[in-house]
């Protein structure tokens, strides 16, 4: 039975559990709190402290790691805690993922980003990510390991999506004339690292997203269309007051392509387009409410 450690058990992760729970793999979760050890144990992941690295020497051999927690100020806490524990038992998986965001491309004013665009963080956070690819990288190239880094858009899927805001009456209606986003439905991202684990290729980024990159506004209007309901209200962009963690979320412009993904990793989205994510999560979520 392959093993896989997930460092950190977050969205992401869960759907890439239950993915590979049900292909016969045992999975394991390096987590921080009680309530993430709870929630591993739920969906029938094997939990270890991820600050206990005894715990993490003595776990068995695994075959593949998955990375999600952003970076701190000191680099990626994953590396500095999973370097030393392969290290000193000797156990070294076949493949490690690392998930990064597309914000290392900054603004392209709408111009598509590819993994050969050269990188322009605008944040901080942004600019961690950027360190934290190369520090894996670096890492796999020097001790010999199987690194791929995995660039993500805003990720949506069950229990996380527009309706959800819609709902809770979080969602505002800007308007910002050209802007445009890219996208990713959960149980996309876990289709693709599993293809990704199937078929390796060591020192490659990838971007995971959609076919369709598309405004807020436009997937208001087609949830609220399906839900059948009037959308809020539309608020142009320039009159919106917004914090400066949204406003500098908004400052950047671009189109994610996935074609490398595509053509590398034999993958395609499920959810090609926001119009098919947010139809399949409806149909659940009012299959389960008539139930």
């Amino acid at each position: 039975m392959p093993n896989l450690l997930i460092f950190g058990f977050g969205y992401t992760g869960q759907a890439l559990a239950r993915r590979l729970r049900g292909k016969g793999w045992d999975v394991w979760a390096a987590v921080r709190s009680q309530a993430s050890a709870d929630a591993a144990r739920a969906a029938g992941v094997t939990p270890l402290d991820s600050a206990d690295r005894e715990a993490l020497v003595a776990a068995p051999a695994m075959n593949a790691i998955l990375v999600t927690p952003p970076p701190d100020d000191h680099g990626c806490p994953a590396l500095r805690a999973l370097v030393p524990a392969m290290a000193r038992a000797k156990a070294f998986p076949d493949w490690i993922g690392y998930l990064s965001t597309t914000g290392v491309y900054g603004d392209r004013e709408g111009r598509w980003a590819f993994e050969t665009t050269p990188l322009s963080a605008r944040s901080p956070e942004a600019a961690r990510r950027v360190a934290a690819e190369r520090d894996w990288l670096e890492i796999g190239r020097g001790m010999g390991l199987t690194v791929q880094v995995f660039r993500l858009p805003g990720i949506y899927g069950p229990g996380r999506s527009t309706f959800d805001r819609l709902s809770e009456g979080r969602s505002r209606n800007l308007v910002k004339p050209g802007q445009v986003f890219s996208r990713i439905h959960v149980e996309d991202i876990a289709a693709a690292l599993e293809a990704s684990i199937a078929h390796p290729h060591a020192g490659r980024a990838y971007n995971l997203c959609d076919d369709d990159p598309a405004p807020p506004h436009a997937l208001n209007a087609f949830a609220c269309d399906l839900m059948g309901v009037a959308p809020p209200e539309t608020v142009p962009y320039d009159e919106a007051a917004l914090p400066p963690i949204a406003r500098r979320f908004w400052s950047e412009n671009k189109r994610v392509s996935n074609a490398r993904a595509k053509a590398e990793l034999g993958w395609r989205p499920a959810f090609p387009t926001y119009r098919e994510g947010l139809s399949a999560i409806y149909a659940a979520e009012k299959s389960g409410n008539e139930t």
